[in-house]
């Protein structure tokens, strides 16, 4: 989950970095470093915390190559020592990594046996310290004959002081790409980080060698083999960092959903009709399907459970959600008949890449639903399905989580109507809901205040629960999760009705339930829990529909797509919570935009 930036030309490679760690920044910021050429020797300078800091340190520096990091820690603490780069003993090698290196400690044992004293807790010096041990005076022949020996995976970015002038770079399982213009040539984890500065982009495939030079991008197999690459054609890069007058991108992210949805919506809908351009499957194939997996994580994972529920209901399948990371390591049984939904903002996901690749290998039908169109997921997917929510740059998501339940409800949609478990009637009435949403999504951002004074309440509070049924249930995951994340108050979320099972042990008088009660022929249900609650004297937040007597009020809408307009007031509670505990809004601690590491 760490960001790679790389740069060989005739400008200046220490300001180049910098921007593009800063636009990197999202992939992790517990530390950053930089290393830039300096005398055919490699200079390093570090720092603990954002790659922001590394100006002050820096300025006003020159150099023509380097390499530089912004790291979201997964072996060692975050300190000076254990950011990156990282040298070889002898400072020969120079290193950045973004990835884990499962067989590190084996490794590092045979290298502290020949004599190797390591400085740092982490498994990316181990690669640099091979690398020394293996050199033989052939820079591209060095690394070739140290990658097959590491187990998990890596984005490499690595200089060498006997070739000052040359970056190689090298990827497995973690995204890598390479820019190139007139003026040098780009190494960066994403192509938002170069897309303004390179005429050209390409991306490396797994276990491929990049070299890198000032007038030069070539790459090479492992055995050394000149590859020949097709640039990536980028059809949309949307760069915008302005905050356009709001305190936070979360903030401003929040109000963007009304047009996000609009975007992704206007690619998938036609009139009354829906259609996905890159699903070719026959009616005949799409009424074969037997069962429904969602597979994601965080709150991907939260619209997948509500995509489960709406396939139960209306494309009358078997479907279950699953996380990824469990998925990938049980033994799922799918066949061509199975359809997987594999859903992931980034689309660069570890343990959701790998699920789907788990899924191909069975043989399941395939769609991916992402919001970067040249990530891996995209790339390896048959049929994928793009949300149009824009460049997020808070860590917490909120537009992209909405995009994909539209995408996913108008997926739902579209296979009950084809396999005619639901009449073309209902199925327009229900598209003509779902474009309803945006309007009612602008009316409630146009009333933010008693999401505001909600938000005093959870503050008084040392215990919170999200709770709901059905739909409302994976609408209070989500809630659960935007306000743990970042305002860092433990609290949990939990079907409505299993509170009596356990969890009405921990209500007191400290206590705040925020009930979701959105569905009709459920509401009696959840009122009934509700009054549980407040008989033993916990604090409790009601989310209804307009004309239910409730805390917060939202639009109406048909139970299924209540998800898409429950997720704005939890979206500004869980906010403005945090901005009264000043907490780091945009970047909370511990956490990662995109987590390309198992």
């Amino acid at each position: 989950m760490c960001g790679i930036m790389g740069y060989v030309g005739k400008e200046n490679a220490v300001e180049i970095i910098l921007s593009g760690l800063e636009e990197l920044e999202y992939r992790g910021y517990d530390s950053s470093g930089i290393a830039f050429e300096n005398n055919n020797s490699f200079n390093i300078i570090k720092t603990v915390g954002s790659p922001v800091k590394l100006r002050y340190k820096t300025e006003p520096l020159f150099s023509t190559i380097g390499i530089g990091h912004t790291r979201w820690a997964t072996h060692g603490t975050a300190n000076e020592t254990n950011a990156h780069p990282h040298k070889s003993s002898s400072g020969l090698f120079t290193i950045v990594h973004n990835g884990i290196i499962e067989n590190y400690n084996e490794l590092k044992d045979i290298l502290i046996e020949s004599g190797v004293q390591f400085n740092s807790e982490t498994d990316t010096e181990v690669i640099a310290q091979l690398l020394e041990n293996k050199y033989n005076g052939d820079f591209k022949g060095t690394v070739i004959s140290v990658l097959p020996m590491l187990s998990g995976s890596y984005a490499l970015g690595i200089v060498c002081s006997d070739y000052p002038d040359t970056l190689i770079c090298a990827k497995k399982s973690s995204p890598l790409f390479v820019g190139t213009s007139d003026t040098g040539n780009y190494l960066s984890s994403d192509i938002s980080a170069i897309s303004r500065k390179s005429d050209r982009i390409f991306r490396l495939n797994d276990f491929e060698i990049g070299i890198i030079t000032k007038d030069s991008f070539k790459v090479f197999d492992l055995d050394g083999c000149r590859i020949r690459k097709s640039e990536i054609k980028i059809k949309s890069q949307d760069n915008s960092t302005d905050k356009q007058g709001f305190e936070h991108y979360m903030l401003k992210e929040i109000y963007e959903q009304p047009d996000a949805i609009r975007h992704t919506l206007s690619e998938i809908i036609d009139g009354k009709k829906i259609r996905f351009r890159s699903l070719k499957w026959s009616k005949k194939e799409i009424k074969e399907i037997n069962s429904v997996i969602f597979v994601a994580c965080g709150s991907a994972y939260h619209a997948g459970l509500a995509g489960s529920y709406a396939c139960e209901e209306f494309f009358k399948r078997t479907s279950k959600a699953e996380t990824a990371s469990e998925f990938r390591y049980k033994q799922p049984k799918i066949d061509k008949n199975t359809l997987v939904v594999i859903i992931s903002q980034s689309g660069e996901t570890a343990d959701t890449l790998a699920a789907l690749r788990i899924a191909k290998q069975k043989g399941a039908k395939i769609i991916s639903i992402v919001n970067v169109e040249n990530s891996t997921i995209a790339l390896e997917s048959d049929c994928v399905v793009l949300t149009k929510a824009g460049k997020e740059i808070a860590v917490a998501t909120t537009k992209a989580y909405t995009a994909q339940l539209a995408v996913i409800y108008s997926l739902i949609i579209y296979l009950s109507v084809i396999s005619e478990e639901m009449d073309k009637k209902k199925g327009a009435m229900l598209i003509d809901e779902l474009k309803s949403l945006p309007n009612k999504i602008e009316a409630m951002l146009r009333d933010d205040e008693k999401n505001s004074e909600i938000s005093d309440i959870i503050l008084k509070s040392n215990y919170a629960c999200f709770i709901g049924r059905n739909y409302d249930y994976c609408s209070s995951l989500e809630g659960s999760l935007k306000l743990k994340e970042i305002s860092y108050i433990p609290c949990e979320a939990y079907p409505a009705g299993e509170l009596k099972h356990g969890t009405i042990s921990l209500i007191d008088t400290e206590s705040v339930i925020i009930a979701l009660n959105h569905s009709e022929r459920l509401r009696d249900k959840i009122t009934s829990n509700i009054k549980e609650v407040e008989a033993r004297g916990g604090k409790t937040i009601t989310i209804a529909p307009e004309g239910i007597s409730a805390d917060i009020n939202i639009p109406y809408a048909t139970d299924f797509l209540s998800p898409i307009l429950s997720a704005i007031p939890l979206q500004l509670i869980a906010y403005h919570t945090a901005v009264k505990k000043g907490c780091e809004i945009d970047k909370p601690r511990n956490l990662a935009k995109s987590v390309t590491v198992e």
